[in-house]
């Protein structure tokens, strides 16, 4: 142990925090051990001996790794069309063009076509999803083909909703026929590829955090952030070096 047993006082317990970082954990790592023993100094009842924690800046950037892009999203599409799977091209392109999260996919029904809109209700909350008339055509087009007359449009062969882990398991098919990285390829993602090209046409984060349903506009930031090579080029064209 650091202290060899015996927590001393405050100062050793500083010690310790400057020993792990000099160790070269990360932030993080730091953080949740500084948590455990806070946690145990509170038991102890010395709760004045507790420790801050290392602040951390919030990333500018996201990891284009994960990013799934407008070419990967296209190729998913191709590849689920290609296979015959309607259903799965349907269903890809609904949660892309209208951000709605995977839970949400229930409230894509007959009558929402109809009406152009859907109804989302949250933990209280009630927020209404505009449907694009493009989307409510294809959809509707859809349902006769399949002979949906009514109630939700994505559902089973013996018409149960499609859950949460039908959808998750039949878009990582979908990523392998379509050569793209698994990584990228997951529901919310396609929320995420909404959220981006929302904001780069109309710049708009306030509008975009209600069409989302954000409770704080600092989680819709996250969604728009620009990959680290993105920024990286924005930098590089600033006329700042001679």
């Amino acid at each position: 142990m650091f202290c060899g047993g015996s927590v001393g006082d405050k100062s050793t317990l500083i010690s310790f925090k400057q020993d792990l970082q000099k160790r070269g954990y990360a932030a993080s790592s730091v953080n949740s051990m500084l948590a455990a023993v806070n946690r145990f100094l509170e038991f102890a009842g010395r709760p004045e001996w507790k420790l801050r924690f290392l602040k951390v800046q919030r990333t500018t950037f996201s990891d284009g790794k994960r990013e799934l892009s407008q070419q990967d999203y296209e190729k998913l599409l191709q590849a689920a069309k290609a296979r015959g799977n309607e259903r799965l091209a349907m269903l890809v392109q609904t949660i892309c063009a209208t951000g709605i999260r995977v839970s949400e996919v229930r409230a894509i029904t007959v009558e929402s076509l109809r009406r152009g809109q859907a109804e989302i209700r949250s933990k209280g909350r009630i927020r209404v999803i505009l449907i694009p008339r493009k989307l409510c055509r294809t959809l509707e087009n859809y349902c006769r083909k399949r002979r949906i007359h009514s109630g939700q449009v994505f559902v089973t062969r013996t018409g149960k909703p499609l859950d949460r882990s039908n959808i998750w398991k039949s878009m990582k098919r979908l990523a392998v026929l379509a050569r793209v990285e698994l990584g990228k390829v997951f529901p919310h993602n396609l929320r995420h590829l909404f959220a981006r090209t929302y904001y780069k046409v109309y710049k708009d984060i306030v509008r975009l955090a209600d069409i989302l349903g954000h409770a704080s506009i600092d989680t819709t930031r996250i969604y728009t952030s620009r990959t680290g090579t993105e920024q990286q080029r924005q930098i590089e064209r600033l006329p700042l070096l001679m």
